[in-house]
């Protein structure tokens, strides 16, 4: 897994540690680094790289030039960020973002009470115990709240919206992610139980587990399918995609990545434009403000896609009072 600082390029160890080539000690010793961690790969994330960058560029920082940054691309392997938090600790890093990964906030909190963290977490941060209170988070960590747990349940019923015939959905979780895992379950049930549809939950960690589950579904076919929000199942998209389509399934993701590479539909927070506010927190605390007095951002930027090329492919009528709630269609 390569990691970047500028220019340079580092190998990360399935144990976590860090092999970093000559000069670099010198170049962290001159300007500040900024650890960016998150649990998908870095091929999925390249735009929300850009993002993250064009919210620290607001507070004068420029990557290369006035500010180093270590990428670490956990590729759903959670196992890695107790050996990682100890090395940044270690090197005592300007900054920890941790967007999009309560995995790896949590990790960084318990890694570090100096060091200063930024993170973007679907969960409550003050239920999570990363921060006192939303307004004053009294502590070295801040961040952004972008709410897709809490938006599960609506996703579901849009999704029941636009395949009405649907008894039957499988829920996909990823229990390597425990918080994620068992929030979007508590959410999907509740909502299922009021719509009066039928969950099949399914499990996957691993690429061939998500074969697995789709393998599965000859013996039991469900009616639609409904992807919890996970770095690593962002990184499948294309996966899910074609085995869906294969087996023409309507399926919906957490973001709208997963209606571009061909799924049904997506319902949740615009995670490029959390990025970037993870960016412009990080810009001001390496300009000198505290985490503790900065209050934790709630985002409320919801995006509902649909993939209509794929709605044809399956036939569906789409109704039309759905349609006219949707931001943006994929042809």
């Amino acid at each position: 897994m390569a990691i970047h600082i500028g220019r340079r390029e580092f190998v990360v160890t399935l144990g976590g540690a860090v092999a970093l080539p000559f000069g670099t000690h010198a170049q962290q010793a001159t300007v500040p680094v900024i650890a960016l961690i998150n649990a998908g790969s870095a091929d999925a994330y390249t735009p929300h790289v850009a993002a993250f960058r064009k919210g620290f560029s607001e507070n004068g920082y420029v990557e290369g030039q006035n500010v180093a940054v270590e990428y670490y691309w956990l590729e759903g392997q959670y196992d890695r960020l107790s050996a990682l938090m100890a090395d940044l600790t270690r090197r005592q890093v300007a900054v920890i973002a941790t967007p999009a990964s309560a995995n790896a906030a949590l990790a960084a909190k318990v890694a570090t009470a100096t060091i200063p963290i930024v993170f973007a977490v679907a969960q409550e941060p003050v239920e999570l115990g990363l921060v006192a209170s939303l307004a004053r988070p009294g502590g070295n960590a801040t961040g952004i709240n972008f709410f897709a747990r809490e938006v599960s349940g609506k996703r579901l019923r849009l999704l029941h919206d636009l395949v009405p015939k649907a008894g039957r959905v499988a829920v996909l979780v990823n229990p390597a992610n425990p918080g994620s895992a068992e929030a979007t379950l508590r959410e999907v049930q509740e909502a299922a139980l009021a719509i009066g549809l039928q969950i099949q939950v399914l499990k996957a960690t691993t690429i061939d587990e998500i074969n697995s589950a789709f393998t599965s579904f000859a013996r039991e076919p469900p009616e639609a399918l409904f992807i919890a929000g996970d770095g690593f199942f962002l990184d499948r998209r294309v996966q899910f995609a074609i085995l869906a389509a294969r087996d023409r399934i309507p399926a919906s993701g957490a973001q709208s990545e997963f209606v571009k590479a061909g799924g049904l539909m997506s319902y949740g927070a615009d995670i490029l434009d959390v990025f970037r506010q993870v960016g412009v927190y990080t810009g001001r605390v390496l300009k000198g403000e505290k985490p503790a007095d900065l209050p934790v951002l709630q985002s409320t930027k919801l995006e509902f896609v649909i993939n209509l090329q794929t709605a044809r492919a399956l036939n569906l009528d789409l109704p039309p009072g759905v349609l006219s709630i949707a931001d943006e269609f994929i042809e």
